[in-house]
């Protein structure tokens, strides 16, 4: 088991490689469906993403709080397809990891072979045990979006598995299952 600390560098992605289990520390940025579309809409009219890109860790997944609104109780992984459309120019800008479930697009493998960058899968249906690994949740922006808005999540040995590494081999292909493909997505 790999031990790995954000913000990731190229060097540290490079050693990485499909099926790898690691345990991910440092700092992650939730993303969801709306939150890439309201940032890749900042991005294009020249302004400034909420967090800084550069070797940052994202993953897909909305936080779910207890009634005090500063302990997460519950986090798991959304389907990253969905995220495929703004992947690639995400990782142009610096994002270096992103944390989800399911198989990626040819032009995500592509974007992720061009940029040195790294998919993460993280385990489904146990959002709750997920939780444990989260020592801190601050709202970033977008407030009005509830758990779907941006959190910067500080992590502590967070399980993950690499799920396609920097030269673009993925776990989907190795275990019998294609990578989404223009054709089957």
């Amino acid at each position: 088991m790999k031990k790995i600390i954000t913000p990731l560098s190229v060097e540290t992605v490079e050693i990485l490689k499909a099926g790898d289990e690691v345990l991910l520390s440092g700092e992650v940025f939730t993303l969801r469906d709306r939150t890439h579309a309201l940032i890749y809409d900042l991005i294009k009219r020249g302004k400034k993403p909420p967090f800084n890109f550069k070797g940052a860790v994202v993953f897909y997944a909305g936080p779910v709080f207890a009634p005090d609104r500063q302990t997460v109780v519950a986090i798991g992984p959304t389907t990253s397809k969905r995220m495929d459309i703004f992947t690639p120019s995400f990782l142009k800008l610096g994002v270096r990891g992103m944390i989800g479930k399911g198989p990626r697009g040819d032009k995500v493998i592509e974007a992720i072979k061009e940029n040195k960058a790294v998919y993460f899968a993280a385990p489904g249906g146990v959002a709750a045990f997920l939780s444990r690994f989260i020592k801190k949740a601050d709202l970033i922006s977008y407030p009005d979006l509830g758990p779907e808005a941006v959190y910067r999540l500080e992590i502590e040995d967070f399980p993950l598995v690499v799920a396609i590494d920097s030269d673009g081999q993925s776990i989907f292909s190795q275990w019998g299952k294609p990578h989404l493909t223009e054709e089957n997505s």
